[in-house]
C-alpha cells in the first residue's frame, strides 16, 4: 500500500476534510431517505432508532462510543489523541447525517420511480465510500467506525479495504439481527445494505485510486 507522510497545508487538510465528511453525510443521508437500504452501520442506527424512539443522530453518537471502546482493543492502547479525534469528528457528523437524511425525504425522492431510487441508493453507497477514502487517507480526524475499518485494514489485511470493510460490519450485522429478532421488522435494510455489504470497501479502493488520486496514505 503506497503511503505518503507529506505534510498537508491548512488549506489542504481543511479542504479534503470539508469535502469528505459532506460526501458522506450526503451519501448517508441519501440512502436513508430511500429507505431501499443504507450502509451496515446507518441501517444498524436507523433500527434502533425506529424501535426505541431515539433521535437517528443520537443512535449514531452512541454507535460511535462503542467503535472507540473495539478500536482500543484493537490497537491494545487507549490513544486519547485519537479518540479526541474521533468525537469531534463523530457528534456533528452524526447530526449532519440526520439532517441530510431529513431534507432528502422532505424532497419527495422517495416518491421516484423504483429504478432511479435504487440507482439513488448505491449512488449513495458509492458517495459514502468515497468520503471514507479521503479522510482515512488524510488520516488527521476519523469517525470512530472508519477508524476501525482503517485499523483492521492495515493491521490485519495488509491494506485491503474490501476485506477490512467486511471484517468491521460484522458488529452491525449482529445488532440487525438482534434487532429483527426483537422487533420481527427492518429498517433501512434492503439491495443498498447487501451493495454495502459485498461492494463498499472496493469502492473505497477504487476511490484511493482514483478520487484525489495524488493524495495517499498518511501516518501509518
Amino acid at each position: 500500500m503506497s503511503t505518503n507522510n507529506k505534510h498537508l497545508s491548512a488549506f489542504q487538510t481543511i479542504f479534503y476534510l470539508t469535502v469528505s465528511i459532506l460526501i458522506n453525510a450526503m451519501g448517508n443521508g441519501l440512502t436513508v431517505a430511500l429507505n431501499l437500504g443504507s450502509a451496515m452501520w446507518t441501517a444498524s442506527a436507523v433500527n434502533i432508532s425506529n424501535y426505541f424512539n431515539i433521535q437517528l443522530g443520537s443512535v449514531m453518537v452512541g454507535l460511535g462510543v462503542t467503535c472507540i471502546v473495539i478500536n482500543a482493543i484493537i490497537n491494545k492502547k487507549v490513544d486519547w489523541k485519537k479518540i479526541l479525534g474521533n468525537l469531534v469528528f463523530m457528534v456533528p457528523f452524526s447530526y449532519l447525517v440526520a439532517m441530510f437524511s431529513l431534507l432528502f425525504a422532505y424532497s419527495g425522492i422517495g416518491e421516484l420511480p423504483l429504478a432511479i431510487r435504487v440507482f439513488l441508493d448505491i449512488f449513495g453507497i458509492m458517495m459514502l465510500a468515497t468520503g471514507v477514502s479521503i479522510y482515512q487517507r488524510v488520516n488527521l480526524i476519523l469517525h470512530p467506525i472508519d477508524e476501525l475499518m482503517h485499523s483492521i485494514r492495515f493491521i490485519y489485511c495488509k491494506g485491503n479495504p474490501a476485506i477490512a470493510q467486511i471484517v468491521s460490519f460484522i458488529p452491525p450485522m449482529l445488532i440487525l439481527i438482534g434487532m429483527f429478532i426483537i422487533s420481527g421488522q427492518l429498517y433501512a435494510v434492503n439491495i443498498g445494505t447487501l451493495v454495502s455489504l459485498l461492494f463498499q470497501g472496493s469502492f473505497v479502493g477504487l476511490a484511493d485510486k482514483y478520487i484525489f488520486p495524488s493524495l495517499k496514505h498518511r501516518f501509518l
